[in-house]
């Protein structure tokens, strides 16, 4: 089988390193990419470049500590821990005898007080996971990176910030999965970086993330008036 060929159009081959960095290529393209990097200096640079826009992406994902019962339950799948090991009794003095069933009713109830803590542990619901997406240009080209965080609120920035021309302004939708019209999330700063709390909807995987090109004051019919310039789909963070 012949291998892929790197393109010689610079757009073509901005978005094939793009694509290499996000991931997304399969593998027969991103092996071809991994043995061109080598020698193509020109694809070394925009995969460079990609790196350092996509720098930003790193930061939505913070880091989480593991659930504090993750090493019980894996014992627990794998058939439990290391065998125990027969011991030779020791009798015990006459006095060690004593205590012996205030300890042992001690631990009878701190044996069912830790069952019981362990049932509600399991028994919690699992954190929702954070709701991410990339939005893409007409090309197909990575822009601008969007969070959902668990209060409810969306938090954007624009992986390379470019000033609009004229008095045109940039304005964020939301469509809910279901849904046949938009819902306006406001305008977007010059500076590419805001966070919006939507009123009357919550951000769900599915939903797709709209942005506009409008004019001045941004549009008012409950509809983009402007061309669509960015456009991605929420879902899980990690999800395929």
């Amino acid at each position: 089988m012949t291998p892929p060929t790197i393109p010689g159009d610079p757009v073509e081959r901005a978005g094939l390193a793009a694509e290499y960095v996000l991931g997304t290529l399969d593998a027969r393209n991103a092996a071809a990419v991994e043995a061109a990097l080598a020698s193509d200096a020109a694809l070394l640079a925009e995969v460079t470049a990609w790196e350092a826009r996509l720098a930003p992406l790193q930061a939505l994902a913070l880091p989480e500590a593991p659930p504090p019962d993750l090493w019980d339950r894996i014992e627990t799948a794998l058939g439990g821990g290391a065998p125990a090991v027969a011991v030779a009794p020791v009798p015990a003095p006459k006095s060690a005898w004593l205590g012996l069933g205030l300890w042992r009713g001690w631990a009878l109830g701190a044996s069912a007080v830790a069952a019981g803590l362990a049932g509600f542990i399991l028994l919690q619901p699992a954190p929702q996971p954070r709701l991410m997406t990339v939005l893409l240009t007409q090309r197909d080209a990575p822009a601008w990176t969007v969070e959902a965080d668990r209060s409810g609120a969306l938090r954007l920035a624009a992986l390379n910030p470019r000033p609009l021309e004229g008095d045109r302004v940039l304005q964020l939708w939301a469509l809910p999965q279901g849904a046949t019209t938009p819902t306006s999330l406001g305008l977007i700063p010059a500076s590419g970086q805001v966070t919006v709390t939507p009123g009357s909807i919550r951000p769900q995987p599915g939903m797709l993330i709209e942005i506009s090109l409008e004019a001045p004051g941004g549009s008012t019919t409950g509809r983009p008036t402007g061309p669509v310039l960015f456009i991605g789909r929420l879902s899980a963070a990690g999800s395929s």
